[in-house]
């Protein structure tokens, strides 16, 4: 069963909608099927040759659209999400939106047989990898992270689990908008509009970070 992310969902104001789950949990629902797909988006799906991810990136697009279905009250098979590239403006790759819906975010992540996506007013950002990943190498880390928030990662008890937690958190916030990935390892603060939470899935086995704005804003 695929139940909200409560923890993801602090604060007052329009409900946010945030649903991580396992792939196998998103293709058994009846409600989401593969056909809902648009085109374009069953076209970028045939240039992926592993079985497996491409179910990841499918659960995880059809994830998308029961947040969106639930944070509109239309059905899934309803929900038409498109998806922009706000470096070149470009349709069918960069950021996930809802067309008709101006202000509200959209986002999913998907990562070894998880997903994870989330719908919310103003920008958004979701970020999901299982507890068993661990990042690297180390000079890529140190680059893209806070150095001093990953050297007391890897002084603490359990480096490996610390240094993941530091990079869903890194990923979401980009993937809500913050300019650009790595900023973090520059010193840069997450931006006074975004608010940062993560934490652990353990009857999945994951770790979900999620970057939300004040409802309200884009």
């Amino acid at each position: 069963m695929i139940t909200p992310a409560a923890r993801a969902l602090p604060g007052p104001g329009p409900q946010r909608v945030v649903l991580v789950a396992t792939t196998a949990e998103v293709l058994a629902r009846p409600d989401l099927h593969p056909s809902m797909l648009a085109p374009w988006e069953r076209r970028r799906l045939a240039g992926i040759r592993v079985p497996g991810r491409r179910d990841d990136v499918v659960a995880a697009r059809l994830l998308l659209r029961l947040c969106a279905a639930r944070f509109t009250g239309r059905p899934p098979r309803e929900i038409r999400p498109g998806q922009r590239c706000p470096a070149c403006g470009g349709e069918g790759h960069g950021r996930p939106y809802l067309p008709g819906h101006p202000g509200v975010g959209a986002s999913y992540s998907h990562a070894d047989g998880l997903a994870a996506a989330a719908v919310a007013p103003g920008p958004v950002g979701i970020d999901v990898e299982p507890l068993t990943r661990r990042p690297g190498p180390l000079s890529v880390l140190r680059r893209v992270l806070p150095e001093a928030e990953v050297e007391s990662a890897r002084s603490g008890p359990e480096p490996g689990p610390a240094l993941l937690r530091l990079w869903v958190r890194e990923e979401a916030l980009f993937k809500a908008g913050r300019e650009d990935f790595g900023a973090a390892g520059r010193g840069e603060a997450p931006g006074a509009d975004l608010a940062l939470t993560e934490w652990t899935d353990h009857g999945r086995g994951a770790v979900v970070a999620l970057a939300a704005g004040a409802p309200g804003r884009s």
